[in-house]
């Protein structure tokens, strides 16, 4: 219980910071409306099976925005040396990370029903399907790209490569989330019945489950280097 409490005050406190500055949220805001008005304005529609091809951009518009954004969770502590002092307090590793996680989570789920709105508004998907069902693909999609971005931000922070390695050590290990998780999306919008979206979302649960439980595991010796 007392990491749970841990974990939601580091995590509040991010998003406090975030709300206030902005800067990392903004960037990505921007990043998904002008892809997903890019996308709309260089293919053309009538020669594409837009749904399909709607699915996967909303994946890697997503992925592209953690990469540019979420990563760097750890930058503002680091740059003025705060991160350091809560490797001090009592908090364990494991909570700073799970907190860590959440705040970044809020922005990943944030970033993702943008770029779905976005680019089925864009594209002129009139019924995209139940929302519902699209929340049940991004919850644990989105919870596998916040964890990998989170740790990895960490690891790409002591770097000499800096942002540039973020991308080289995440893409490989998330093309699993965006394969399931633009094989759901598209069965989704391509009203499809459950039973054949299942499979792929308890695929995007293992992953997020087991990257939290290996992120926490191991964070403790990233996190001191």
């Amino acid at each position: 219980m007392r990491e749970l409490r841990w974990g939601c005050m580091i995590a509040l406190k991010d998003l406090r910071l975030e709300l206030r500055s902005g800067s990392r949220l903004l960037a990505m805001i921007a990043f998904v409306v002008l892809s997903a008005l890019l996308f709309s304005v260089s293919l053309n529609l009538a020669h594409l099976e837009v749904r399909g091809l709607v699915a996967g951009l909303v994946w890697l518009t997503t992925l592209f925005a953690v990469t540019a954004g979420a990563g760097r969770a750890f930058d503002t502590e680091e740059n003025d040396g705060a991160f350091r002092h809560v490797l001090l307090t009592p908090v364990s590793r494991g909570a700073i990370f799970l907190g860590k996680t959440a705040a970044n989570w809020v922005l990943v789920w944030f970033v993702t029903m943008l770029a779905f709105f976005a680019l089925t508004t864009f594209m002129e998907i009139r019924s995209p399907g139940p929302l519902a069902w699209h929340g049940a693909v991004f919850l644990p999609g989105t919870i596998g790209l916040a964890v990998t971005g989170t740790f990895f931000g960490r690891v790409s922070n002591h770097s000499t490569l800096g942002d540039t390695l973020l991308p080289v050590l995440t893409f490989p290990l998330l093309v699993p989330v965006v394969f399931f998780g633009a094989t759901a999306t598209s069965r989704i919008l391509l009203e499809r019945p459950w039973l054949e979206i299942s499979g792929p979302v308890r695929f995007l649960w293992a992953f997020a489950v087991g990257s939290a439980v290996a992120g926490t595991v191991l964070f403790r010796h990233v996190a001191d280097e």
